[in-house]
């Protein structure tokens, strides 16, 4: 029995992240929680013929509450998008505060559930739910996860063209760093299968991973950022967390943890000199950095 759980489920990833969710056979419960549409949202996605049963509750009458009891995963896209000329910076000073009440109620009525943080910036959210967490004396490093599976995703469908793959999901490209601009470091050398990238084409192919959702935000000219890919991105990382724990061995994800409370971070971190990395970890009850990361880069 899975319980999965969207904080901030009428937003523009909520949406079509509740969407994937919803038609997923892992999922047996599925509850939404935002400050608006809620219901409308769930009784949409209630005709569609899944096995996961759907509710949608609003801050009225414990809606937080009834939403996050029993959840085994929770994910947070909750959130202002991004607009013409933002900063993740900019998204910071409303987002910070958003995710800090959400995680609040996670602590308290969720405190065992894996927590999957979609919500930018994530290199200041996800500290900012590890604090919540600790606060409250509930803060397991391997159950936070900063969602940066976009960055993976973008980096495997642009070097399509160079690898070769049919399928670009077939190739597998590690992303460290962080989830924004530079701090996003693709991998291409240790990408599987292995191919090779034109010298002249390099440093355009790492720039536009690292400021693909500057193109997308662009493109829709102030309509929204990178919504329905980030939604797949968040799925994605989600359905890789539930396969593990229902026992699938060896799945790998970069995501941005906690290295100190990760086992085989605390070495990386004494290196990096940060806390908080993007990482390959592999995925399940015993959480840890992947050993293709540790024997390939450390």
């Amino acid at each position: 029995m899975v319980k999965a759980v969207v904080l901030g489920a009428s937003g523009g990833i909520g949406q079509p992240l509740s969407l994937l969710l919803k038609a997923s056979p892992l999922i047996d419960e599925l509850s939404l929680y935002d400050v608006v549409n809620t219901p409308g949202v769930a009784a949409d996605l209630s005709h569609i013929s899944s096995p996961a049963k759907i509710t949608g509750y609003l801050p009225a009458d414990d809606g937080l509450k009834k939403a996050l009891t029993g959840a085994d995963i929770v994910v947070i896209p909750a959130g202002i998008p991004r607009k013409p000329g933002m900063t993740r910076d900019d998204l910071f000073k409303v987002n910070a505060g958003i995710v800090q009440t959400l995680v609040k109620g996670i602590a308290e009525f969720s405190p065992k559930a894996f927590v999957l943080i979609i919500s930018n910036p994530v290199n200041s959210t996800v500290p900012i739910a590890a604090e919540v967490l600790k606060a409250a004396g509930v803060f397991d490093p391997k159950r936070l996860f900063g969602v940066t599976t976009l960055d993976v995703v973008r980096a495997e469908t642009f070097v399509q063209e160079y690898s070769g793959q049919k399928d670009p999901s077939q190739t597998t490209i590690p992303v460290v760093g962080g989830h924004s601009g530079d701090t996003i470091v693709p991998l291409f050398s240790q990408a599987k299968p292995a191919f090779e990238i034109p010298a002249d084409k390099y440093d355009a192919l790492v720039n536009r991973v690292q400021f693909g959702g500057d193109e997308v935000v662009k493109a829709k000219d102030g309509a929204g950022s990178a919504t329905l890919s980030m939604a797949y991105a968040g799925f994605r990382f989600a359905e890789s967390v539930i396969k593990a724990v229902k026992g699938t061995k060896g799945i790998v994800e970069p995501s941005f943890v906690y290295l100190p409370g990760v086992p085989g971070g605390e070495a990386i971190s004494k290196t990096t000199g940060v806390e908080f990395f993007s990482v390959p970890i592999e995925l399940g009850v015993y959480t840890q950095v992947a050993d293709i990361f540790w024997g390939a880069y450390c």
